[in-house]
């Protein structure tokens, strides 16, 4: 975890006696960090290019998002301002809906109504990662880039009623299916017996959740991609991303074709577009900071460099 400069000549510190003195990095220290200064250069030498704000949130293939991410996020605002044009390099294999849409808001309120808010997404951003990719104003993807379903999962029992992080709707539907074989064979005591492992008030929160999400897509995309003048069919777009019978599992994967085919704002780079190639050589340099560890996630800017997890 480290925050401030990335050079050691923008800082005091007092040598022997009274008198301050420039503070110099030990060779030790400078070396171990250097990984970091690297990285942070790279996000200088690119916002002077775009003229705007670059913001990191690397998420390891099991960092799920967290409404804990909130307070990294507002240490990445410390160098924004208020109406500042973002871009949000995302990864993230998703998580909680919730702490999507609250990173979402502060993003969106952070860039303000004049200013232009964009998420890169180098590798891919699934589930809750794709609603906060909802809240642009476009996402910029290549041919390595993924968004995905917008499917919430939920700790819900298995058949010994041990809880298992599951999709929603494949929950639901499971449910449904055993309903309309007991009404078709009443005397079944089979498909009876496994559906009274099912909870009623689970399958009622089940599909609260389900229609939380896609109403929650809708108003992303509303104060998002879609906001005027640009408008567009939020409506069908979010049942199109919330339709698992459509995308049949939680990990589908959507490139830049099929965002586009969606409706989606998406700006395509090639891989060899020398923009993309920044882009794709500081996720690599920070996927490699996580240093192989699935639960641990990277919170970067020029100034900020937080590795938790």
């Amino acid at each position: 975890m480290d925050e401030g400069p990335t050079s050691s000549d923008d800082a005091t510190t007092a040598s022997s006696g009274n008198t301050p003195a420039p503070a110099v990095r030990t060779p030790l220290y400078r070396a171990s960090n250097a990984p970091r200064y690297g990285r942070q250069s790279l996000i200088k030498e690119i916002q002077g290019k775009e003229n705007r704000k670059l913001i990191c949130y690397v998420a390891g293939a099991a960092a799920s998002m967290t409404r804990d991410d909130v307070l990294p996020l507002v240490d990445l605002f410390h160098t924004v301002p208020e109406g500042s044009n973002i871009d949000l390099m995302l990864q993230t294999p998703g998580g909680d809906v919730d702490a999507a849409e609250k990173m979402a808001s502060m993003l969106r309120k952070r860039v303000g109504p004049e200013s232009e808010f964009r998420v890169i997404v180098p590798d891919y951003a699934k589930s809750a990662g794709t609603l906060i990719a909802l809240a642009s104003d476009t996402i910029l993807m290549s041919d390595s880039s993924e968004l995905g379903p917008v499917d919430p999962q939920l700790p819900l029992p298995d058949g010994s009623g041990r809880a298992n992080l599951r999709p929603v709707q494949s929950y639901v539907d499971g449910h449904d299916a055993l309903v309309e074989l007991v009404n078709q064979e009443p005397n079944a005591a089979g498909y009876r017996l496994m559906l009274d492992k099912y909870d009623p008030t689970t399958i009622d929160l089940c599909r609260k959740v389900l229609e939380r999400s896609t109403r929650l897509a809708e108003e992303l995309l509303k104060g998002g991609m879609f906001r005027p003048p640009r408008g567009g069919n939020f409506t069908g777009v979010a049942r199109d991303l919330s339709d698992n019978k459509k995308w049949l599992w939680h990990g589908a994967p959507i490139d830049h074709k099929e965002a586009e085919r969606l409706g989606l704002a998406v700006t395509y780079l090639a891989p060899r577009d020398p923009n993309w190639e920044q882009y794709w050589n500081l996720y690599c340099e920070q996927r490699l900071a996580l240093n192989d560890s699935n639960t641990a996630k990277l919170f970067e800017s020029d100034y900020v460099s937080l590795v938790i997890g």
